[in-house]
């Protein structure tokens, strides 16, 4: 019976960069095909890489690439392990151009490199017509200045991909489930029609996709969800079937824990139904999935059904959206609290009285500042101790910079001009995106896949 082992060593960008090397250290010992997955990419991730693609066109990749390719590139050669990552982000052609640059410096060579393009919507759609496109979540986008849109792609790209013998596969926006669904479909050869092992599959990237996640990390709750050792949380592995069942586990020897709880907190992720979890390749159904022990931190899943995919596919909109001014202050000590609400009362009559409409956020932090910091979140705020640690932050969003900058301005003056006791001042003025999504007709998009060799 073939076995395709999947492990994943980033769930998102700037995760654990030692996360791959227990995972590789694990590969070593097993047989059958072999991957590494490295998922960095979320909405907001990909419309900060396509700024910078417009600073600098050579840019636009994970700024995060080195960290994870460098340590893991030698070891995934030596032991047959193929990757796949969506490091690529707004410029997978100058990802692969960075890997070849480090397997050079790493005295490796013969590295192939397949890159898969076609998710950059403005190719098959003009501005207009994707900033006049309704947005799934009723925003509108018209007349506003349009960064990128890029469509997910699904799982079908990357196994073309891995066909050319590709030792590393990058992407840049696809369904992030498709990173592992795409080596199946390679490697098992899986209809386009196939609907339950598409889903199977699909379910299968979707626990490996956010990293440790699926082994204990954020769903750790100390005495209510304990886990061990998270310091050394092992991040999972996925061992898949030609039928669809699977098994998630951890490399041995690592913390973290791998249980009934663990997986069906992460398979529930950002899943908005159950009986029809939609993502380019097929429509999975869950709801008579089956989860056993399989043994210590070993999970075996099955009963993953499939059907027909949606006919449109998803593709995020990202637009200028003017700028962010915020900046923050402390107060310490005793009466704490009443100096940092005087403070916050300074900052917003001091905003009134040089005219700005825009609606300022003016929080203190260790007050009610997980709520929506109105009327409510205040008083229940002073209910708090006499003494204690607070820190006073206050935002403006604005089309202008100069308005963005006052927010800025105004708590920095409280140094001098405000409550007794304030320090540790910082504050920041940066652009802004905007990010929505719209649904297009998958006719539409047309992938490609494109191979480059360092040569021995």
């Amino acid at each position: 019976m073939t076995l395709v082992h999947i492990g994943c060593g980033a769930g998102f960008s700037g995760d654990r960069f030692d996360a791959s090397l227990p995972i590789l250290a694990s590969m070593a010992g097993r047989h059958g095909p072999k991957y590494l997955l490295f998922e960095v990419l979320a909405e907001r991730t990909l419309a900060i890489a396509q700024r910078l693609r417009l600073d600098d066109s050579q840019a636009g990749y994970s700024p995060y690439l080195d960290h994870y390719i460098r340590p893991a590139l030698a070891g995934a050669l030596r032991h047959g392990v193929r990757i796949v990552s969506n490091m690529g982000a707004a410029n997978p052609r100058g990802a692969a151009k960075r890997v070849h640059r480090i397997a050079e410096e790493l005295g490796l060579s013969g590295v192939k490199i397949a890159i898969v393009s076609g998710d950059d919507l403005t190719e098959a759609m003009s501005p207009q017509e994707i900033l006049g496109a309704p947005t799934m979540e009723g925003i509108g986008f018209a007349g506003r200045p349009l960064i990128a849109a890029n469509v997910y792609l699904g799982a079908r790209p990357i196994a073309v991909a891995l066909a050319t013998g590709a030792d590393v596969v990058l992407v840049g926006r696809t369904t992030d489930s498709a990173l592992a669904l795409g080596p199946l479909i390679h490697e098992f050869g899986w209809a386009e029609d196939d609907w339950d092992r598409l889903a199977a599959g699909t379910i299968a990237g979707h626990l490996l996709e956010c990293g440790g996640q699926a082994t204990g990390a954020y769903f750790a709750d100390p005495g209510f969800k304990d886990v061990p050792d998270l310091a050394r949380v092992g991040f999972p592995i996925a061992e898949i079937q030609a039928c669809g069942d699977l098994v998630v586990t951890k490399p041995e020897g690592t913390g973290g824990r791998v249980s009934k709880a663990t997986i069906t907190e992460q398979v529930l992720y950002e899943m908005h139904d159950p009986a029809a979890y939609l993502v380019p390749d097929v429509t999975v159904d869950i709801t008579g999935m089956t989860l056993a022990e399989d043994g210590p931190d070993r999970i075996r899943l099955s009963g993953v059904k499939g059907h027909a995919r949606p006919p449109t596919l998803k593709a995020t909109v990202c637009v200028e959206n003017g700028w962010l001014g915020e900046a923050e202050m402390s107060y310490a000590g005793p009466n704490a609290f009443a100096r940092a609400e005087l403070a916050a009362a300074v900052v917003r009559d001091r905003l009134a009285m040089q005219g700005v409409n825009e609606p300022a956020r003016v929080d203190i932090i260790g007050a009610g500042s997980v709520l929506d910091g109105g009327d409510a979140a205040r008083r229940q705020a002073r209910s708090l101790p006499f003494y204690g640690d607070y820190r006073l932050r206050a935002a403006l969003l604005s089309q202008r910079r100069e308005m963005a900058q006052l927010v800025a301005d105004e708590v920095q003056m409280l140094y001098c001009s405000g409550p007794a006791g304030g320090g540790g001042f910082r504050c920041h003025v940066t652009p802004q995106l905007a990010t929505a999504s719209i649904l297009v007709d998958r006719d539409r998009i047309e992938a490609g896949v494109q191979v480059e060799t360092i040569q021995p």
